[in-house]
């Protein structure tokens, strides 16, 4: 799971934080590349971006900032809401990544690269912040894969 790899979650966090990027388009062009050996093209992107914006919005996003809001509270009740706040938002998550993947076609590269097609949706999803440290720091840690 390319999430759990030591030094993913913490940047693409940090790519959301900063950059206002989806940690889950990202986690979908990089499975994209990895697993499906697929290079998501500007209608594909748009396509999943149009398939999520609706949830991710409405639902995510502010399940997001309501766990995030009560991180630092001491009081056991509102630990325990916090706990199924963040179940609520990572089931809302699981139908983001659904929605991705019912969204675009696999068409398999021959004899692909599959880090090579990672990277490029990646830098199509990213644009401009494509070499901002964040990303090449999340970069240089799926090379390793």
């Amino acid at each position: 799971m390319t999430y759990a790899r030591p030094g993913v979650a913490d940047a693409l966090i940090r790519l959301q934080d900063r950059g206002g990027h989806n940690v889950n388009l990202m986690l979908f062009g990089l499975w994209l590349g990895f697993c499906e050996a697929t290079r998501l093209d500007a209608a594909g992107l748009a396509r999943a971006k149009s398939a999520i914006e609706g949830i991710d919005r409405d639902v995510v996003a502010p399940l997001r900032r309501l766990r995030r809001a009560l991180k630092d509270d001491l009081d056991p009740d509102i630990r325990a809401l916090r706990r199924r706040v963040l179940a609520l938002e990572i089931a809302a998550e699981w139908r983001v990544q659904a929605r991705l993947a019912a969204s675009v076609t696999r068409r398999k590269a021959a004899d692909a690269n599959r880090f090579a097609l990672a990277e490029a949706n990646l830098r199509l999803i990213l644009g401009a912040d494509f070499d901002a440290d964040d990303a090449v720091s999340l970069r240089r840690t799926i090379a390793a894969f």
